[in-house]
């Protein structure tokens, strides 16, 4: 005979309790998430050698050892651009840090961790079929993230799937020397791209801006971005951002329907990191595109450029790649006005001035003239009305050869209250569909110190330089077929 069955009360509470441990296991397994492995791990689909918190970092041990993390925040921000080849500006003009610089400079600051998301990888001229000098920063960049790896750096890769760089082989060769890839299929679970730009160096430094890991992007596009240095609680912030791509390019993920705490954002436009940035007084915060991969307390990145444009009382700048009141993948397309009729309301309201620069090339959609056309009327100085809409064309010169070049492909607008950086065109899908980012950086003006500019007076002057170069041409002026005349 078997032992006997205790009272109906214990039997009771013993399931129970089993339950409960069972319900706290997965919980807490969930939790955990596949945050990028270490060096070690060659197989992503194999998970973390050992728990870890995703909103930490990835590897696991502690972002950058113990020792670092115990390091005070010293917060920097260095706009950085770059300028196509034989496209000079007046001499005097101001400008950024060289993005080439800013990309090695990172790298060699780089001795735990580089996290890079990316739409696309080309970094040699061979991936185009194109033998040309300009390709070699970008050669030169391959290199030394294979260095990087040779120094024991770990590297992880989210990057969208299918790609446009068929050809490049440039993540199989990273991923020979111990790189971690994962390929999103943001078409599959959202119906856009991964359309992101951004890196995050030892969960203490991060990049972010319109350019794609292109050897392109360094001598024959022109690009902005920001770099933001020793700042640990932003850039572990961006962290649980790239950490939303990485889970997603697991095998068989699917969007969850509640993204788990550890994911959720406690850095936002109703609460932004509040500190000093080389004794500037700042507030800062990233947005996120699109809502699906808004994990709680995420501001979208939508809501942070109408909020930025509704905060502006004297002038807004705006400089972007495309410029559509429309969806640009969706067949039919729909009518999406809200970005622009953001701008019609703060000229009419608030008799705010609006500047827009849109770039013109080569390979830029004809059927965009009549909307910048129409914002453009809508202006009226009889009633304080100011609307001015330029285009931006880069001169082709000799550089033919080199198809989907030579355009301004920033994407970024400043008042005098905040600065905008992001990753995003100006149309519907990248919003609703497209993955993005975009920072948002406000600064005071300090008491004294001679010399000492806000990221908005800096990136004022940026614009300004573009504004009144003869690369920016009136609507009235503008080549149909977006040719520089010189």
């Amino acid at each position: 005979m078997g032992a006997k069955a205790g009272p109906p009360e214990l039997q009771v509470l013993g399931t129970l309790a089993v339950l409960w441990l069972g319900g706290v296991t997965l919980i807490y397994l969930l939790w955990q998430g596949p945050c990028p492995p270490t060096r070690g791990q060659l197989h992503p689909e194999e998970g973390p050698a050992r728990p870890q918190d995703c909103g930490s970092g990835p590897a696991s041990e502690p972002l950058g050892g113990e020792a670092q993390q115990q390091q005070p925040d010293a917060c920097r921000l260095v706009l950085v651009e770059s300028s196509p080849q034989d496209m000079p500006f007046a001499s005097g003009s101001p400008s950024a840090q060289p993005l080439a610089q800013a990309w090695l400079q990172l790298l060699d600051a780089a001795q735990e961790s580089v996290h890079i998301a990316s739409y696309y990888w080309s970094l040699t001229g061979s991936d185009i079929g194109v033998q040309d000098p300009s390709s070699q920063p970008g050669e030169a960049l391959l290199q030394k993230l294979q260095q990087t790896l040779d120094r024991n750096v770990s590297l992880a890769v989210a990057t969208s799937h299918p790609t446009l760089a068929r050809n490049s082989t440039d993540l199989k060769m990273l991923a020979a020397r111990g790189a971690q890839v994962r390929y999103v299929p943001m078409g599959h679970l959202t119906r856009g791209v991964l359309h992101s730009k951004f890196w995050v160096v030892d969960g203490r430094h991060v990049y972010l801006g319109s350019a794609n890991m292109d050897w392109r992007s360094l001598t024959q596009v022109k690009e902005l971005g920001a770099v933001i240095s020793n700042c640990s609680r932003l850039a572990r912030d961006l962290e649980k951002t790239f950490q939303t791509y990485w889970v997603l390019g697991a095998p068989k993920a699917v969007l969850p329907k509640h993204w788990p705490h550890n994911f959720s954002s406690h850095i936002n436009h109703f609460q932004p990191l509040r500190a000093h940035f080389d004794g500037v007084p700042t507030t800062a915060y990233f947005s996120a595109s699109p809502p699906q991969l808004c994990p709680h307390g995420r501001t979208r990145d939508l809501d942070a450029l109408l909020m930025v444009m509704r905060e502006a009382r004297q002038f807004i700048y705006a400089s972007v790649m495309d410029y559509f009141p429309t969806t640009r993948f969706s067949h039919p397309a729909r009518y999406w006005p809200v970005l622009d009729n953001a701008l019609r309301e703060v000229a009419f309201d608030r008799h705010v001035q609006v500047r827009l620069l849109v770039s013109c090339g080569l390979n830029t959609d004809p059927r965009m003239r009549p909307y910048l056309q129409s914002l453009q009327a809508f202006s009226n100085p009889a009633a304080n009305i100011s609307v001015d809409v330029k285009v931006f064309i880069v001169p082709v010169g000799n550089h033919s050869n080199i198809p989907f070049s030579r355009v301004n492909h920033s994407k970024f607008m400043v008042t005098e209250k905040a600065a905008y950086i992001g990753t995003s065109n100006w149309s519907e899908d990248y919003f609703s569909s497209t993955s993005g980012v975009g920072l948002v950086v406000s600064q005071r003006p300090p008491g004294a110190g001679p010399g000492v500019s806000t990221v908005q007076q800096q990136l004022r002057q940026l614009f300004e330089r573009d504004w009144s170069s003869r690369y920016a041409v009136g609507l009235d002026r503008q080549a149909q077929d977006c040719t520089w005349k010189g």
